[in-house]
C-alpha cells in the first residue's frame, strides 16, 4: 500500500497536519540536518541508500517537513526545496557546513527568517578569515571590540564540559562579507572537556544574521545539536531506522515519514513519563492510549 502512494501528497499531508498542531514560539530554532537510513539500499537495482534531510523545530519538537534524496552530497540541493516547503518568519534556521552558501543565507532572509550557519573548509578561506578575527580579538583581549560571551558548564557522570559562546559583531576581517545576505555576526564556540582528569579542547566556528548576542547565539547552537540527539538518535534507537529494509523508492520514503509522524506525537506526549520505545510497546498493547496519541493534539 505504502508503495502505491505518492509520496509528495504525502509530505503535503504531512505538512498540514504539522501545521494544526504546531505553536508559535517567538524566535523557535529549526535545525536542518539529513540521515541516512543505511540498510534501504538495492545494489541489484542501482538504488543508494534513502537519504532524508529534516527540519527539526526545536522548541515545539515536530519535525517540520523533510525532502528525500539518494545520496548525502545532494544535500546541497535538497536545502532549497526543503526551505521552500517551511513557513520561517521570526525562526533562527541553523544548518551545518554543507549548508553553508550564499543562495541559502539569502532564502531564508526572503523568507522572514534568520540564520546561524556552520564553517567548514567549504568556503574557501571564509572560516580562516573568522578563525583569524577571534585570534585578533583574543590578544587584544576583546577590548574596543562589538563583542560578547556566554559561558555554560555541565557536568555529568564524571565528564565536566565547559562551554564559552563568542560572538563579534566587526566582519571589517571577512573579505566576502557583502556576498552574504542579512550577515551581521560570526560566532565561536570553545568547547573544554575534563573526562579522568585529561581536558581536551574544541573550537567551531559560525557565520549568522542574529546579532551579537551571546545567549541567542547559544540557545541557536545547542538547539541545532538538539536535531542529532532527539530526532536521528530516537529513530535510530527507539525506531530501528538504520534495519529498515524497504527498499521500494516511494514505501520507503513514506515511511521515513511515517516515523517522523509517530515520533513527533511521542515526543509531545506528555501523559505517560516513558521513554520513546516504551511509549511505542504501550501503545501496541493499550487500545485507548493510541486512541489518545492518534486523536489528541497534546
Amino acid at each position: 500500500m505504502f508503495s502505491l502512494l505518492a509520496p509528495q501528497a504525502f509530505e503535503e499531508c504531512f505538512r498540514a497536519w504539522v501545521n494544526s498542531v504546531r505553536q508559535s514560539i517567538p524566535e523557535e530554532v529549526v535545525a536542518i540536518d539529513g540521515k541516512s537510513v543505511r540498510r534501504s539500499h538495492n545494489r541489484g537495482a542501482g538504488l543508494g541508500p534513502l537519504h532524508m534531510v529534516s527540519a527539526w523545530a526545536v522548541a515545539n519538537r515536530v519535525v517540520l517537513g523533510q525532502v528525500a534524496t539518494e545520496a548525502k552530497s545532494n544535500e546541497i540541493t535538497a536545502i532549497p526545496r526543503l526551505l521552500d516547503l517551511l513557513m520561517l518568519k521570526g525562526c533562527i534556521v541553523t544548518i551545518d557546513a554543507m549548508g553553508c552558501q550564499t543562495k541559502i543565507a539569502e532564502q531564508i532572509i526572503a523568507a522572514g527568517g534568520d540564520y546561524v550557519l556552520a564553517l567548514k573548509g567549504n568556503q574557501g578561506t571564509l572560516a580562516e578569515e573568522v578563525e583569524e578575527a577571534f585570534i585578533d580579538a583574543d590578544a587584544k583581549d576583546y577590548a574596543g571590540f562589538n563583542a560578547q560571551v556566554f559561558e555554560t558548564s555541565e557536568r555529568d557522570h564524571g565528564r565536566l564540559e565547559t562551554r564559552r559562546y563568542y560572538t563579534l559583531g566587526d566582519l571589517d576581517g571577512l573579505s566576502r562579507s557583502a556576498l552574504w545576505k542579512g550577515l551581521n555576526m560570526i560566532g565561536m564556540v570553545e568547547s573544554q572537556r575534563e573526562v579522568d582528569g585529561k581536558t581536551s579542547t574544541e573550537y567551531r566556528f559560525y557565520i549568522g544574521s542574529i546579532g551579537t548576542d551571546a545567549e541567542r547565539f547559544a540557545r541557536a547552537v545547542r538547539g541545532h545539536w538538539g536535531i542529532e540527539n532527539d530526532l536521528h538518535w530516537s529513530l535510530d534507537v527507539a525506531f530501528r531506522e538504520d534495519d529498515s529494509r524497504l527498499r521500494d523508492p516511494q514505501a520507503r520514503e513514506n515511511f521515513a515519514v511515517l516515523r517522523h509522524i509517530a515520533l513527533t506525537r511521542l515526543k509531545n506526549d506528555t501523559r505517560e513519563k516513558l521513554g520513546i520505545k516504551n511509549k511505542r510497546l504501550k501503545a501496541g498493547w493499550d487500545d485507548k492510549y493510541l486512541s489518545d496519541l492518534l486523536f489528541k493534539t497534546r
